[in-house]
């Protein structure tokens, strides 16, 4: 890892994948460089074997403040207003979190500080979140005339519609205890115990088999966009290719040895 690097990976030994914002002069805005970035380490951590689970963290007072506003202002240059460079860059963007919800990893967001617009967008993308009772949570686009459209779609999907639309109309900060009220975060602890609350959850999760994992979290999501009907067969045929796999079949023999299972991952 480089000090300087916006994005500093480290890998433990238990196949924990943390990747940390590094960019917290500047409130690790989702600039250009830093979508790109984000985007290549999920894909490579999605197709590499030792990775088992991804924390996503953050160094500095903010988890991440969104867009990089001076960035997005600069892209207004050219004669169309900068809409090219607005579709590009947003497009980045959506990428960037559809990323989370495809890697085969499952991700946790480790949020110490404020998480605003797009970096609220990269909290609610993530499968699990946890945050510090400091953290605090909003889609504050309605107080310069942009509304929080693709942070909504993430927003949308973790939170009731009328808890979205609070914080989408109104703007203001949400405490990380109301964030876990309404169900943008899963758990929040002191600061103190944020890492070490982290890594334990991460830890439960790389000890189960990863194809195990990468199953259940891809039909998850499929599932989510059917109707009723379509999510049972869906998931009944997710369910008899997963009886046929060999961790399966090798948890079902542990449990009734009353042993350990020994993944193969397949």
């Amino acid at each position: 890892m480089q000090a300087d690097d916006i994005l500093l990976h480290d890998l433990d030994d238990k196949g924990i994948l943390r990747l940390t914002l590094n960019d917290g002069a500047r409130r690790n805005p989702l600039s250009e460089a830093m979508l790109t970035r984000l985007g290549t380490a999920f894909a490579e951590a999605g197709a590499d074997p030792a990775v088992r689970v991804i924390i996503l963290a953050a160094n500095g007072p903010a988890f991440s403040a969104g867009h990089d506003l001076k960035e997005m202002t600069a892209g207004r240059a050219g004669p169309d207003r900068g809409r090219a460079y607005f579709t590009r860059i947003l497009g980045m963007c959506s990428d960037t979190m559809q990323a989370i919800i495809t890697c085969p990893k499952p991700v946790i967001a480790e949020v110490a500080g404020i998480a605003t617009a797009a970096g609220c967008q990269l909290v609610a993308s993530c499968d699990l979140a946890v945050a510090a009772d400091t953290a605090q949570f909003s889609t504050p686009g309605v107080h310069i005339g942009l509304f929080c459209s693709t942070p909504m779609v993430a927003l949308s999907r973790n939170v009731g519609n009328k808890h979205a639309m609070e914080m989408l109309l109104i703007g203001d900060m949400t405490p990380a205890a109301r964030a876990a009220e309404i169900g943008l975060v899963n758990r929040v602890v002191s600061p103190e115990a944020l890492r070490g609350t982290t890594l334990e959850i991460a830890g439960k999760i790389a000890a189960k088999s990863s194809m195990t994992l990468a199953t259940g979290k891809r039909a998850f999501y499929a599932q989510r966009e059917m109707t009723l009907g379509e999510a049972y067969d869906y998931a009944t045929r997710v369910m008899v290719e997963n009886m046929l796999a060999r961790d399966a079949e090798e948890g079902i023999g542990a449990f009734i040895e009353k042993r350990s299972p020994q993944w193969q991952d397949a």
